[in-house]
């Protein structure tokens, strides 16, 4: 499934002039992540030149181009607009000669001008399309934010996901999402998680109803997108399952080709779950700085792993 950005979502985001657009913009859409300098194409190598990229005309490039005669100059841009290319962004607010914007019109290819300088604006395009533009799935679940540590929180209907969640919240954390969490795979090794925009900073609580957490609990109690970082697992207490007791061997769970560390917390009356999920992220985050206390303890005791 291919995904894809509609232009005056992207106008919006970096508050680009628009000098010319061919029609409605919420009827231009972007497809790919990546954003293109346009130097060697107009220097004539055009091997490999993507025309879906949006294509940014920065300093180097202007004074490239204004160093040519005035026809040639004009010749190399109307090549770039034959490509018909998504989109031209002229970063530092350079100036736009009406020619410029009549080869525009001729080719309908949106036009418009940055006040950035062109490696600011490139850098924030960059991320901004990752996210937007990334391979997604969506899980049945609670995302929250726990000591800056992203936990998404699964299990059956009825476990006690979004009570917890609650809780959490009540103790200082913040809410992402829930039941309904729309993870994003932003790179090779990166997980980024929010909830749909319709149903964003509500949460379902069985015999209360539908609960809005910002107003609830104030703005400070939710968070629009969060980093995962960890997956725990609800479940109805089993006796004959034996879980870990030591967390030596960690467990990992693949979501989009990414694998996240996970943990199984077996749910029985009298269990603080929100306390667990705490201690859960503040050992991950231990662990990720290079520290596992499981280990040192069977040090100290000089048992071997």
């Amino acid at each position: 499934m291919s995904f894809y950005v509609t232009l005056d979502k992207f106008v919006k985001r970096h508050h680009l002039e628009v000098i010319y657009v061919p029609e409605e913009m919420t009827k231009i859409r972007i497809t790919s992540k990546e954003v293109n300098r346009p130097g060697l194409m107009l220097s004539g190598y055009t091997t490999h030149f993507d025309p879906e990229r949006i294509q940014v005309i920065g300093k180097m490039e202007y004074s490239y181009l204004n160093s040519l005669p005035h026809e040639e100059k004009m010749a190399k841009l109307k090549a770039l607009f034959e490509m018909k290319v998504t989109a031209v962004v002229i970063a530092n607010n350079q100036l736009i000669s009406s020619e410029v914007v009549e080869l525009a019109r001729q080719f309908a290819i949106p036009l418009l001008r940055s006040a950035e300088t062109t490696s600011n604006f490139m850098a924030a395009a960059i991320s901004f399309l990752n996210v937007e533009l990334a391979q997604r799935i969506t899980r049945h679940g609670v995302l929250v934010e726990v000591y800056g540590e992203g936990v998404l929180i699964i299990g059956d209907s009825g476990v006690g996901k979004s009570e917890t969640a609650i809780e959490l919240v009540k103790r200082g954390h913040r809410l992402i999402a829930d039941d309904a969490v729309e993870i994003r795979k932003v790179s090779n090794h990166t997980l980024v998680g929010q909830a749909p925009e319709n149903i964003r900073h509500f949460i379902e609580l069985r015999g209360v109803g539908i609960i809005n957490i910002a107003r609830a609990y104030g703005s400070g109690a939710v968070k629009n997108t969060q980093g995962i970082d960890m997956v725990i697992e609800l479940e109805n207490w089993n006796p004959e399952k034996n879980y870990s007791t030591t967390g030596l061997n960690d467990e990992y769970m693949d979501i989009l080709g990414i694998s996240v560390i996970k943990s199984t917390v077996p749910v029985r009356p009298g269990r603080n779950l929100s306390i667990i999920i705490e201690t859960a992220a503040i050992t991950n985050r231990q662990k990720k700085m290079g520290y596992n206390p499981a280990r040192e303890l069977l040090s100290q005791l000089g048992v071997e792993e």
